[in-house]
C-alpha cells in the first residue's frame, strides 16, 4: 500500500458519514412513472426517438446520441410513453423529458441483459459498447466515458486512476459499492486497463474508509500493476487534477486535462457501470443513492433514473418530513438545491441530503482580506479576487485571474469568515466567460 497522499489546499468539513457508512444498499420498489431529461450528459444534443404513447421496455433506447461525444438514453421502465415535452430539471429549469409511464412488468428490451466475457471483445467493440449503454462520469461531471477511454494518439496514457475518494460529506454510495461489489469493480478496472493499456492503477480511496482499503488490498494481492492508495482525508480530494497531483506528484496545466500528463481517471460507480454494461448487457438505468440528513431512514438505495425525489422520498420515510426546509442533491459543498420535489433522479445523482427548517442564510458581509479563500483554494487561484471582478462584471480581470481553471469546489466559501458567496460569485464569472467566448467564435 502507498504512503498517505493529498494535495495542497483544500478544507476538512466534518464528514457526516456515520448515519449511512453501515447502511447496506437496499433496492427501492420500481416507481409509478419516470421522468427522463434527454440531456443528462456533458457534449452533443441527444435525438429523441419515440413519441407520446409509444409502448417501451426497459433499456430500449429513447434519445440516441448525437455524434462521438454523446450518449443514448434509455428507458428505465417498461411501459408506455405517456408525454414528451418540457419538465423541471434538478437545476431548476425547464427541459425536454420523456416520461414513462410503468407496467410494473419491469419488461426488458430483447438483446439487453446478456452475459458476455469482456476478455473476447474487440478493444474498439468494448468501447462502441460503453457508449452504447449511456455510461457517463458518474463523480458528477457526466462527462461520457468512452470519449475518456478513447485518449488522442499522441496522449500515452501510462496511468489509470479510480476515484473512491467521496471526498463529499454525508455521502457513502460510493464506499458502500467498494464494500459490496469488490470483486466487480476490480474486474471492471482490469476492464478499463484493457482498453487504455496502462502500465498502473491506484485505486484512490480516503484514509476515514478503512474496511475499503481493507477490502481491495485483500482482493489485489499479487495482482500485477493494480494497489489501493491511500489518501487523506480532505476536501475536494476527489477532484481530477488533485488525485493527480496527489498520486502521481503530476500538475495537469491550467485549461489542461489528466491525459495530458499522461493520467486518466474514472470514478467507482463508473466504473461498476462499464462492468455492468459490457458483462451483462445493462445500460445505465439506476444509480445507488446516499438518503441522509433529516430523515428517519437514513441509507443508500439503488433507484431507477427518472424516479422523482418525492417518490423516492416517500419511499425511504413513509410521508415528507413536515420540518423540511431543502433538499440538496449531491453533497452540501457541490450539490444542487433542488426547486422543488417533483424533479428526477439523474444518471449523476448520488446523494439526497435533506436539511430542516429554519434553513441557515449567510451573512453576506464585505471581504475583510484575510486571504483564507487563498489558503483553501485547491487550484491555487485568488477567490476574493475573482468574486470581486465577478460582481461587478469585469470579465477580462476574470480571464485574467483564469476564472475557468475554478472546479467549483466551494472550499473558498467555507472557509470565508464573511459569509461571502465566493463560489457562486466565480461560477457567475466563470460562465459568464465561457458565453462571451463562445459568441465570439460564433461570429467568426
Amino acid at each position: 500500500m502507498l504512503k498517505q497522499a493529498t494535495f495542497p489546499g483544500g478544507v476538512h468539513p466534518p464528514d457526516s458519514k456515520e448515519a449511512t457508512r453501515d447502511k447496506k444498499i437496499e433496492r427501492l420498489a420500481l416507481p409509478a412513472r419516470v421522468i427522463l431529461p434527454l440531456q443528462q450528459h456533458i457534449g452533443a444534443p441527444v435525438k429523441c426517438v419515440v413519441a407520446k404513447g409509444d409502448e417501451v421496455k426497459v433499456g430500449d433506447v429513447l434519445a440516441s446520441a448525437g455524434g462521438f461525444i454523446s450518449v443514448p438514453l434509455h428507458a428505465t421502465l417498461s411501459g408506455k410513453v405517456k408525454a414528451v415535452g418540457s419538465y423541471m430539471h434538478p437545476a431548476g429549469v425547464a427541459t425536454e423529458a420523456v416520461v414513462i409511464e410503468g407496467d410494473g412488468e419491469d419488461a426488458w428490451a430483447a438483446g439487453a441483459a446478456a452475459e458476455r466475457d469482456w476478455r473476447q471483445i474487440d478493444i474498439d467493440q468494448l468501447r462502441k459498447m460503453i457508449q452504447d449503454a449511456g455510461i457517463v462520469g458518474l463523480g458528477g461531471a457526466a462527462f461520457p466515458t468512452h470519449v475518456k477511454l478513447s485518449p488522442p494518439a499522441d496522449k500515452k496514457i501510462d496511468t489509470l486512476l479510480i476515484n473512491g475518494a467521496e471526498c463529499e460529506p454525508f455521502l457513502n454510495a460510493d464506499y458502500r459499492q467498494m464494500l459490496e461489489r469488490t470483486e466487480d469493480l476490480i474486474e471492471g478496472i482490469k476492464l478499463v486497463v484493457r482498453i487504455l493499456g496502462c502500465e498502473r492503477t491506484l485505486v484512490a480511496v480516503e484514509d476515514n474508509k478503512p474496511e475499503a482499503l481493507a477490502a481491495l488490498d485483500s482482493l489485489l494481492a499479487g495482482e500485477h500493476g493494480i494497489e489501493a492508495a491511500p489518501l487523506k482525508t480532505k476536501y475536494p480530494q476527489g477532484g481530477e487534477k488533485q488525485l493527480v497531483e496527489a498520486l502521481t506528484g503530476r500538475q495537469v496545466p491550467s485549461g489542461g486535462l489528466p491525459m495530458d500528463v499522461g493520467c486518466v481517471i474514472q470514478n467507482v460507480s463508473t466504473v461498476l457501470s462499464i462492468y455492468d454494461a459490457v458483462t451483462k448487457g445493462r445500460p445505465l438505468i439506476d444509480k445507488v443513492v446516499t438518503i441522509t440528513g433529516a430523515v428517519r431512514n437514513p441509507g443508500n438505495y439503488l433507484v431507477r433514473v427518472g424516479t422523482s425525489v418525492l417518490d423516492v422520498l416517500t419511499q425511504v420515510e413513509g410521508e415528507i418530513p413536515e420540518n423540511l426546509g431543502k433538499v440538496i442533491m449531491g453533497g452540501p459543498m457541490m450539490g444542487l438545491a433542488l426547486p422543488g420535489l417533483d424533479v428526477p433522479v439523474l444518471k449523476g445523482t448520488n446523494g439526497l441530503v435533506l436539511i430542516e427548517r429554519p434553513v441557515p442564510t449567510a451573512v453576506h458581509d464585505t471581504c475583510i482580506r484575510c486571504g483564507g479563500c487563498v489558503d483553501s483554494c485547491p487550484v491555487r487561484l485568488v477567490p476574493c479576487e475573482l468574486a470581486l471582478y465577478a460582481e461587478h462584471e469585469r470579465w477580462d480581470k476574470c480571464r485574467e485571474y483564469h476564472v475557468k481553471d475554478c472546479i467549483e469546489c466551494g472550499s473558498c466559501s467555507y472557509t470565508c469568515p464573511a459569509g461571502r458567496n465566493l463560489v457562486q460569485l466565480i461560477r457567475y464569472g466563470k460562465y459568464s466567460v465561457i458565453n462571451e467566448d463562445r459568441q465570439k467564435k460564433d461570429k467568426k
